[in-house]
């Protein structure tokens, strides 16, 4: 039940490197729980989901370790940039992905960050299994094959 991306969303973080060590199932849309601050460091472009991942805590979905630094403006005196910040999901799917976490060895990794046409913050989570350092390989091998292929077909056509 992959859920459909707008093309007219503004990205604010991205993890680029999840796509490298992992093998994506499946991309989830999930809401984010932010505060004002946070939501406005978001829009200037500054944020990093490089060690985040999303875990269960007490029957709910969290997201751990993503940095959302403090924005210039604001005057929080004990703002911690790098909080659990809690996910939004509907029940039935909150419990699907916690059950294949549990059983199937799978893990939840944040791939982006965005806002919505509406204006509101969304996450962008893959249901992800972990590549070993063959299969890493294998698809810089074939990725590398494809960028010949097609600059062999420009040359000839």
């Amino acid at each position: 039940m992959a859920k459909k991306k707008s093309p007219d969303r503004q990205i604010a973080a991205q993890n680029r490197k999840a796509r490298h060590d992992f093998f994506i199932d499946e991309n989830i849309e999930a809401g984010l729980v932010l505060q004002g601050s946070e939501v406005k460091s978001l829009r200037s472009g500054q944020g990093s989901l490089v060690d985040a991942w999303a875990g269960e805590k007490d029957n709910e979905l969290w997201m751990y370790s993503a940095y959302i630094p403090q924005y210039a403006s604001a005057h929080e005196p004990n703002y911690i940039s790098r909080r659990p910040r809690k996910m939004l999901l509907h029940k039935r799917e909150m419990d699907r992905l916690l059950g294949s976490i549990k059983r199937d060895g799978v893990t939840l990794v944040p791939l982006s960050i965005y806002f919505n046409n509406r204006g509101i913050a969304k996450v962008d989570l893959g249901v992800a299994r972990g590549k070993r350092k063959y299969d890493k390989r294998q698809t810089e091998k074939k990725r590398d094959w494809e960028r010949q292929k097609s600059r062999l077909l420009r040359e000839k056509g």
